[in-house]
């Protein structure tokens, strides 16, 4: 981790490093500032190191809350992290093609040295204004890896740069840079006293028994049918839920349907048979007391007269 100063310290040991790595390459005196292009371009041979933009690093934009131990001890602060984008121009003169040498010599150091060595971030510390910079102390080191820019996104760079004219240059991203926060934050408070609470099943808040369903889901079909032999729980479960509601939605209807038609069918039937029923009882008893007067000689009564009987049967 490193202090709010790391910004600077980065930028300061970017162009020590571009400085140090210049020879044997480029055989004449080069100026190498930290700064922004200037509106007029340089007579000398000059490389900038222009730190334009700031970004929050997104793979750890969320590792940024401080932790602690498990005896509430803190290991380490919270800290931001963030991406750096610099700009580096070249200046010189355009008939010798002094830009486009610096330029190389550039692009061949970054992509030689891709990490920020501890030397040149103590070298750079040495500056009076990064006295209090602890850069070097941090445990991830500065990476730089290069821009691809297209022409649309160079000349929105270059337009916020006011009246300075365009030169031949590379965009760089320097990750990860990480700034520590400086207060402690409050050791969390001891438990004072415990606080335990007794609940019966199925009261609301209650932890569901085991094999059991939560308060308020008791008609509700399981989500997921446990395995059992010869099927699974869930869809025996749910067949029995299921036969009730069928036998009782369906015997009404299917009575109201079938009785009025099959009873209005019937009783006619049932008239008829009971009236033919009855003749034959009354043929069955007239030949019966018809052979009992012959056997015994005497002659009916007349006063039970039978069914179908006239007075020609009296007389006889």
């Amino acid at each position: 981790m490193s202090n709010a100063l790391a910004i600077a310290h980065v930028t300061q040991a970017l162009a020590l490093l571009i400085e140090a790595n210049l020879q044997p390459d480029i055989d004449m005196a080069v100026k190498v500032e930290p700064r922004k292009p200037t509106a007029d371009p340089p007579a000398e041979p000059t490389i900038t190191v222009f730190l334009y933009q700031v970004t929050p690093n997104t793979s750890q934009r969320n590792n940024d809350l401080p932790t602690r131990a498990s005896d509430g001890t803190l290991l380490k602060r919270a800290a931001a992290a963030l991406d750096l984008h610099f700009l580096i121009s070249a200046y010189g003169e355009e008939t010798e093609l002094v830009g486009q040498r610096l330029i190389g010599s550039v692009v061949r150091t970054l992509h030689e040295i891709p990490v920020l060595p501890k030397d040149i971030i103590e070298l750079a510390g040495e500056k009076p204004y990064l006295a209090g910079s602890d850069l070097a102390e941090a445990a991830q080191r500065v990476r730089f890896t290069p821009t691809v820019m297209d022409i649309d996104e160079t000349s929105k760079l270059w337009g916020m740069l006011h009246q300075t004219p365009y030169t031949l240059s590379v965009v760089y991203q320097a990750a990860l840079v990480f700034i520590e926060g400086r207060e402690t934050p409050v050791p969390a408070k001891p438990v004072e006293r415990p606080a335990v609470r007794v609940l019966p099943f199925g009261a609301p808040g209650a932890p569901v028994p085991p094999g059991g369903t939560p308060a308020g889901d008791e008609g509700r079909p399981p989500s997921a049918p446990v395995p059992v032999e010869g099927g699974t729980a869930g869809s025996a479960q749910a067949e029995e839920t299921r036969t009730p509601a069928k036998s009782v939605a369906k015997t009404p209807a299917k009575a109201a349907a079938r009785t009025p038609a099959k009873a209005a069918a019937k009783a006619p039937a049932r008239g008829r048979k009971a009236a033919q029923q009855s003749s034959k009882g009354e043929r069955s008893a007239r030949s019966a007391r018809g052979g009992a007067a012959k056997d015994t000689g005497a002659a009916p009564s007349a006063a039970t007269p039978t069914a179908g009987d006239g007075p020609e049967s009296t007389e006889s």
